[in-house]
């Protein structure tokens, strides 16, 4: 049986075009900056990002830590979304690293408002932790990933300007959220000061991500990813796929987008499910009636018929379409996902 696998688009398999990439690299020692292909990339992360500057780093969740430990010293404070990726999933490395402090204020469909932000900043007159940064993610992951217009950012940019903080975008999967847009993953970033873009998920390279600021920023930030064990060798082995991720994996993001609007409307027209219209390539969904099966039975029952799917709370599930899984996989996953609650 064909496993289908739609927990997450970070399963993506590496292309024949990364694999010769990697096995041709000019690499060098990064730890002294002198691995070419790393250079390279961060280079071209800078400039597609529209930063000074750029710092490739092993993975995502590194890279929110090491830009949080660089906007914040110990005992200060940052606002987050409380179903953020760096509040939710990262295991509150920047208050156990770092001594920072998360304000989680909520999260409406991957959306923070404006008022909830401003009346959430806390002076040097406060009793409380300094607040210095403001934490941004688009997409969205458990939002269902939601695309944060340029316009909320701008709302949201305006009230920490205001107040004086600074911000972090959280764009691990900002391709997705242009893409989806119809704009440049530059201009999504650009009230940021600092951002990051995840390689090994919709883009497909086995690892790897990349944070991209002011020059300045970005040497803070070198310096602490060596704190935190980032520091790399001939990291252009993988800095490689990275480049083909990067220069060819944006391309092809609309298909997955349109794989997740098919698979949403199977569902829907099944009946048997509510599903979300997803934005881009995240599907958020539940049986209705979640009477009777357990989540971890579904999960179960589903993975025995071949499809692999993620539950994220509540009796939802989640899928994920990418690269690996192209229009009648997920089309027949859709079928299985039913037929097993049959």
């Amino acid at each position: 049986m064909k496993i289908v696998d739609l927990r997450s688009d970070t399963v993506t398999r590496p292309s024949d075009a990364m694999r010769r990439a990697m096995a041709e690299a000019f690499v060098g020692d990064d730890s002294y900056g002198e691995d070419p292909t790393v250079n390279r990339l961060e280079a071209e992360c800078a400039r597609v990002l529209g930063k000074e500057a750029a710092l490739f780093v092993p993975s995502g969740t590194m890279a929110n830590l090491v830009s949080v430990l660089a906007h914040c010293e110990r005992g200060e404070e940052i606002i987050v979304g409380d179903e953020a990726h760096v509040f939710y999933y990262e295991l509150g490395g920047a208050s156990a690293l770092g001594g920072v402090v998360m304000r989680a204020i909520p999260n409406r469909a991957g959306f923070l408002d404006p008022d909830d932000v401003e009346r959430s900043v806390r002076g040097a007159e406060s009793h409380g932790a300094v607040t210095r940064l403001l934490c941004l993610e688009n997409t969205h992951n458990r939002g269902g990933g939601t695309t944060i217009t340029l316009e909320h950012t701008r709302a949201l940019a305006h009230v920490a300007r205001r107040r004086g903080l600074a911000i972090h975008l959280d764009g691990a999967r900002l391709f997705n959220a242009a893409v989806g847009l119809g704009v440049e993953a530059s201009a999504l970033a650009a009230d940021a000061d600092s951002v990051n873009v995840c390689f090994s998920k919709g883009l497909g390279a086995p690892v790897g991500s990349a944070i991209a600021g002011s020059r300045a920023f970005v040497d803070r930030c070198r310096r602490l990813r060596r704190m935190v064990g980032g520091g790399m060798r001939q990291a252009g082995v993988l800095a490689a796929a990275a480049l083909v991720a990067l220069q060819d994996g944006r391309q092809r993001l609309a298909i997955d987008h349109a794989n997740a609007k098919a698979f949403h409307h199977a569902l829907a027209e099944d009946g048997r499910f509510q599903a979300d219209e997803p934005p881009t390539n995240i599907v958020l969904f539940a049986p209705r009636d979640r009477t009777r099966q357990a989540p971890h039975e579904l999960i179960e029952a589903w993975k025995t018929a071949g499809v692999l799917v993620n539950h994220v709370g509540a009796g939802r599930f989640r899928a994920v379409t990418h690269l690996d899984v192209p229009k009648a996989d997920v089309l027949d996953a859709a079928s299985r996902l039913s037929e097993a609650m049959s």
